[in-house]
């Protein structure tokens, strides 16, 4: 290693340690290897109304000679709002280089987020748009996506009643996580069998400050209700567009049921097209192979066959 890179990778784990105890559980270790960090920021500790994650990658060159590689994460950043906050901090970076900066962007970033919170700015919206919009991204999936339409499966509405709020949590498990051009994808699992322990699960999960950091958190749930003949079941892109969707889908075909699967996914500052969406059902078949809701690779691909199957059954009988 060069003496210039030597001096530049000290220079980063001295100010990784200084975040790390300025921040504290703030503070999210995304990827060591890859220099991956992510740190929550909001405009107050008690009851903050404006929230966002910096997320940064530190190149070999941080900071003498190349500046970091950060992605910003939060549902109401956009537009213009966007456009601002990263000029400023791109402002900061040329006014200080070959400087360290991350302590500057940060406190930034919180000076922005409290003058929202002082502002009328109306409180902002929990929906989150994908940072990878790409209109041929769904020509290249794991399994051909295409909308399931058979009986007696049916999507319903449900409510939650007060005699559920004291159902044990169920147990929750995780997978092997994928990394691909230093985007880190892991599946999350847990056999549920009421609505009130999916969202039990879901918050769970989101009290790990790890999970509850990543870009997204997409979700499906399938679970089968013998009395009426039918499956409870619903799916959320958290701002992945279509990847819920499609993880419920491939729950479908694999005709799992009683089971809710979570897939985090860290962004690394490159876009990976429809690979991404390969990672993300590959996370979470695999899960499901490991704890016994498909019985293998090769089983899973029957059951595809099989359920296809009898979808142009039930197709021939009702052309019949």
């Amino acid at each position: 290693m060069a003496a210039g890179e030597a001096e530049a990778a000290q220079q980063q784990v001295d100010e990784i340690e200084a975040l790390s105890s300025i921040y504290g559980e703030d503070w999210c270790v995304v990827d060591e290897d890859e220099k991956i960090y992510c740190i929550k920021i909001s405009d107050c500790l008690d009851q903050p109304k404006w929230t966002l994650c910096l997320q940064v990658i530190l190149p070999p060159g941080y900071p003498a000679a190349e500046p970091p590689i950060y992605q910003l994460n939060a549902p109401w950043l956009r537009g213009q709002d966007y456009t601002e906050l990263a000029n400023s901090l791109e402002e900061i970076y040329v006014q200080n280089l070959g400087e360290s900066i991350l302590y500057l962007w940060v406190e930034k970033i919180r000076e922005v987020l409290i003058e929202k919170a002082q502002s009328s700015d109306p409180e902002p919206d929990i929906k989150k748009t994908s940072e990878e919009v790409d209109e041929n991204d769904g020509d290249d999936f794991l399994i051909d996506y295409q909308p399931v339409q058979e009986d007696p499966i049916k999507i319903v509405d449900y409510i939650t009643s007060e005699s559920q709020e004291d159902e044990e949590l169920p147990s929750i498990h995780h997978g092997n996580p994928i990394t691909d051009r230093r985007s880190t994808f892991q599946a999350h699992l847990a056999p549920v069998v009421t609505p009130r322990q999916v969202k039990r699960v879901l918050e769970k999960l989101y009290e790990n400050k790890k999970i509850a950091s990543a870009t997204h958190n997409i979700y499906a749930y399938r679970i089968y209700c013998e009395d009426k003949q039918t499956f409870l079941q619903d799916c959320e892109d958290d701002g992945e567009t279509a990847a819920g969707g499609r993880l419920l889908h491939l729950m479908q075909i694999l005709n799992v049921h009683n089971v809710l699967v979570v897939v985090s996914r860290w962004y690394g500052g490159i876009l990976l097209g429809p690979d991404r969406f390969k990672h993300i059902n590959n996370c979470a078949r695999n899960i499901l192979v490991e704890y016994n809701y498909v019985h293998s690779v090769e089983e899973s691909s029957k059951q595809a066959g099989k359920s296809k199957k009898t979808r142009k059954d039930n197709k021939k009988r009702t052309e019949h």
